[in-house]
């Protein structure tokens, strides 16, 4: 009962009640007006009760000293003086410190079931009966390790597996995060929830149930999320020292005052002044309000932060991981390279190998026909055009017999690429996905695709240096390719090849080594990651939902240039808590002086504790209006 009361008067609405009586009780009492009953009663009941019955609950059933005690038993002190204007003006504050601090901290947690609503539910088992072989579906639960099934275009593949006839292309995006299929054919692996793009497959199932590679990463995901622990507010921390040494200064200065100064009276005011200035309002203030106001500012520049945690562990971090497709780059394969066998025109190439790519669906083939676009290339319609899943095209273009795809398709057909060979090679040592063209039975060239850095990138990666964090890049890439690319963008450091569970263990291997790290990423393979960081930042706008939702920031216009502007908010955000904590523990020094000489009684001490609490809003407010997008700050 009591606890149902207490969450009803916790409420938003009704702390502000409690302010308008406490408001009303301090003009009554400026003005001379005294009413039978003290208005201030009611801010007593209504932000009194809660207090107290969280500093209970936490006392017994937690066995915790928390701030909320402190304050109640200033606030019982003050109503045993008949000081009521000071016991409601005490839990006011406190109340108001508790609804900040429960808005900043509130965040949504849907990202698990998005990464389960993924998992595969049924899959397509082979059986042979008699010589025939019959499909049945069944539940994925029900696929045992060794059974046969058929994967067809479009279909999630629904387990681990290996691929036992037919080629096709696999969308890996889950897994790797890279945006680009990767053609897959006999004895090549496969994974749960990826996407089968085009060829018909059979895969022989090797890793089956909660041992299969997406049970793998929601499991991690999970692990993950039990590992954050709530933001405490810094008063509640301090706690067990300050009842103690307030009490012990409170009984002493009584006991003094009482024997060798103004008497009983007079020394149990003086008391309990210093209970009520001491009560650490303005400290159990000093974080939440700094975070409200900073959250207010990062949403004006289109960043989310989740959670007042968020800001300060932002604040802290001294390392950067990057994911790099669809965070540094933009995950869209573009044409790099056009190298023709003879030297010859490579306008002319691209625009042959458009033609007979105008009809895939392949992103591959989809990027050529766009650069022949932007390059305002004529592109004949194909005569005829043939797909053969996880190897190429083969299409007639103007009467000539045009074959695009891998080197080992090309030799299916009787060409051999080895006027290319070696550039294709260098290209390839790049991280390009190559595609080989022969025409008429003779290899004509090589087309190499890349992704697109980020503009900001470099500019991006250099102002965080300035900042004196260090830069890490965490990517799915070949070791070459990722080497080059953190070359070009400045990054300090490099872990290449690495699937979600080797991300999230070089993740942990910096936090081990003492290191505080933010990690930012885009796809669902980042989630594990960006749950184990400290701190997490996603990209919204590229990013999958599970990405967003495991990340503790999200960047909603999806431009990496607010990550040193976050960042540099959050340093002053810091900056400024520990300020506001410097200020009010040096206020409330100074006010538990004035309190034990009698300059301080309990109505003004209520007064200059209040002042204090508002100073520190006061400061924290300037942050709203402050410029960080400009502005460095160290």
């Amino acid at each position: 009962m009591l606890k149902t009361i207490s969450d009803f008067l916790a409420g938003g609405k009704m702390t502000f009640v409690s302010g308008v009586f406490l408001v009303l009780s301090l003009i009554l009492w400026g003005v001379g007006v005294t009413t039978v009953v003290d208005v201030a009663w009611v801010s007593v009941i209504i932000s009194g009760i809660p207090m107290l019955y969280l500093a209970l609950s936490r006392l017994f059933k937690e066995r915790w000293i928390s701030s909320a005690l402190l304050i109640s038993i200033a606030m019982v002190a003050s109503l045993a003086i008949n000081q009521i204007f000071a016991a409601g003006e005490v839990a006011f504050i406190m109340a108001i410190g508790a609804l900040l601090e429960d808005r900043t901290t509130a965040r949504a947690r849907k990202g698990i079931s998005e990464l389960i609503s993924i998992a595969p539910t049924k899959g397509r088992r082979l059986t042979v009966t008699d010589g025939e072989t019959k499909e049945e579906w069944i539940d994925a639960k029900d696929i045992r390790r060794g059974d046969l099934l058929r994967v067809n275009p479009g279909e999630t593949i629904p387990v681990d597996g290996v691929i036992v006839s037919g080629q096709t292309s696999v969308d890996q995006s889950i897994q790797t995060g890279e945006s680009l299929p990767v053609d897959k054919t006999v004895d090549d692996e496969v994974f749960c929830g990826t996407l089968n793009c085009f060829g018909s497959v059979d895969i022989r199932a090797t890793r089956v149930g909660t041992d299969s590679s997406l049970q793998k990463l929601i499991r991690m995901v999970k692990e993950a999320e039990e590992k954050k622990a709530p933001m405490q507010q810094v008063a509640d921390k301090w706690a067990v020292w300050l009842v103690p040494i307030a009490l012990g200064i409170a009984i002493f200065g009584y006991l003094g005052l009482r024997f060798f100064g103004p008497g009983a009276s007079a020394a149990l005011y003086r008391a309990v002044t210093v209970l009520i200035v001491f009560c650490p309002c303005a400290l159990a203030l000093a974080t939440p309000t700094s975070i409200v106001a900073a959250i207010g500012q990062a949403t004006k520049h289109g960043v989310m932060i989740k959670s007042g945690e968020a800001l300060e562990s932002m604040g802290r971090a001294n390392v950067i991981a990057f994911d790099k497709t669809g965070t540094l780059t933009f995950g869209k394969p573009y044409v790099s390279d056009v190298v023709t066998a003879d030297g010859s025109d490579e306008n002319g190439l691209l625009a042959v190998v458009a033609a007979a790519e105008s009809r895939s669906e392949h992103p591959l083939g989809k990027a050529i026909v766009a650069a022949a676009a932007e390059r305002n290339l004529a592109v004949a319609a194909p005569e005829s055009f043939k797909m053969e899943a996880g190897k190429g095209v083969s299409a007639v273009v103007g009467g000539r017999r045009v074959l695009c795809g891998s080197e080992s398709y090309l030799a299916e057909n009787g060409v051999s690429a080895e006027a290319v060979a070696e550039k294709a090679n260098r290209l390839g040592e790049q991280g390009k996905a190559l595609i080989c063209v022969a025409i008429d039975g003779a290899c004509a060239g090589v087309i190499a695709l890349a992704d697109t850095i980020r503009p900001t990138a470099a500019a991006v990666l250099a102002e965080l240096k300035e900042m004196n964090a260090r830069t890490v890049l965490l990517t799915g890439d070949n070791k070459k390719a990722a080497a080059d690319f953190a070359a070009a963008a400045g990054i300090d450091e490099v872990h290449a090849g690495l699937l979600p569970a080797e991300k999230v263990y070089r993740v942990t291997k910096l936090q081990n080594e003492n290191e505080f790290v933010c990690m930012i990423g885009d796809g669902v393979n980042d989630a594990p990651a960006l749950k184990t960081a400290n701190v997490s930042v996603a990209m919204a706008d590229m990013g999958s939902d599970i990405a967003i939702e495991a990340a503790d920031i999200a960047l909603m216009g999806d431009d990496i240039s607010k990550i040193p502007y976050l960042k540099r908010l959050s340093n002053a955000t810091l900056n400024t808590i520990r300020f506001n904590i410097t200020a009010s523990m040096t206020l409330n020094a100074i006010a538990i002086t004035l309190a034990i000489l009698g300059l301080l009684n309990p109505v003004t001490g209520a007064l200059f504790h209040n002042a204090g609490s508002v100073l520190v809003v006061l400061n924290a407010a300037l942050l709203y209006d402050r410029k960080f997008d400009k502005a460095k700050q160290r």
